[in-house]
């Protein structure tokens, strides 16, 4: 599988069958965000891999609702940055931006190894924060459902969800959101 065919193949799927997760597919996915490219080489993304299912539940207490079907998630990949610790070059901050890149390297590998990577809004950081000690100054930016893509819908998900399951949602048009040589031109 090329770049592109596993850009086009990701897909926020919500119907997941859980799989045994290794510690080899954790270093893998370790090793994309690693390598990405980062302001100054800052690196400045952590991760916490939740794959126990004793903490898989306490971690489903963070969940907001309409996010139940993420209890079929065979891993959780919390994503933490902070601010501090990368560039901040007059009013650009950066960290944001990097740690989203090695997120997606993540993302990109683990939908090339056959897994659903769905990261999500739909969370409490402060109840994500407490269930796993994550300190009060680091940024707990997303969550990414890990599992393997079910064909049998699950049952927890909502109309919108389920149609959103069948058919990708339509994407804007390309010509909505670039530009040639001028903002608006």
């Amino acid at each position: 599988m090329d770049v592109k065919e596993a850009i086009q193949k990701r897909r926020a799927y919500r119907s997941l069958e859980t799989v045994k997760i290794k510690k080899e597919l954790i270093e893998d996915l370790a090793e994309c965000a690693q390598i990405t490219a980062s302001c100054f080489n800052n690196q400045p993304w952590q991760y916490v891999f939740v794959y126990e299912s004793k903490m898989l539940k306490k971690l489903h207490e963070a969940l907001s609702s309409g996010n139940e079907w993420a209890h079929k998630a065979s891993m959780i990949i919390v994503v933490l940055g902070k601010k501090e610790d990368d560039c901040e070059i007059y009013d650009r901050i950066y960290y944001r931006f990097d740690i989203g890149m090695a997120t997606e390297a993540m993302i990109l590998r683990a939908t090339e190894l056959g897994f659903v990577a769905h990261p999500i809004a739909g969370y409490s950081p402060k109840k994500t924060r407490a269930i796993l000690g994550v300190p009060d100054d680091v940024d707990v930016i997303t969550l990414v459902i890990i599992g393997k893509h079910s064909d049998k819908i699950n049952p927890v998900m909502s109309k919108k969800q389920i149609k959103n399951e069948r058919k990708r949602p339509e994407r804007k048009p390309i010509g909505d959101f670039i530009f040639h040589n001028k903002y608006g031109g």
